[in-house]
């Protein structure tokens, strides 16, 4: 990659951007159809867990991305590590208990599963671009 042109640097970068920009979009669009859809609004639950996931990593490991992957002698990096997923099984446990206890149908728990599918393929896609290799083994 390093004799190709800037400008064609610039654009495949652009394009991986863009494609982040896609999923993220895709993923909410399908979050708020499992609602709108099935006129029932207990699945936006998932959306909180969303929101809650990357608190522990933005409070305790900052830009680090290294911790994902090692294993550290830290209690702080152990106990970001568990909170993260602990979060993560409540962003899948939330809609299979919804459906379980029938407050939602098979259609928006089908929706909240791919809307979830959708967001961890994004997050996979923007840990894999800003890897040390200078990102363009991602995509």
């Amino acid at each position: 990659m390093a004799d190709l042109p800037g400008y064609l640097i610039t654009c495949l970068n652009s394009g991986k951007l863009a494609l982040l920009a896609i999923l993220v979009s895709g993923g909410i669009v399908l979050q708020i159809l499992a609602c709108v859809l099935y006129n029932n609004w207990w699945p936006m639950l998932t959306a909180l867990m969303y929101v809650i996931l990357p608190v522990p990593l933005i409070l305790f490991a900052g830009s680090d991305t290294s911790i994902y992957f090692t294993e550290s002698e830290s209690s702080w990096v152990d106990a970001t590590k568990f909170l993260t997923g602990a979060s993560a099984v409540g962003s899948i446990a939330i809609p299979i208990i919804l459906k379980h206890a029938g407050v939602i149908t098979w259609g928006a728990f089908a929706m909240e599963l791919s809307s979830l599918v959708v967001f961890v393929l994004s997050i996979l896609c923007f840990i894999g671009m800003n890897s040390d290799d200078g990102g363009y083994s991602a995509i």
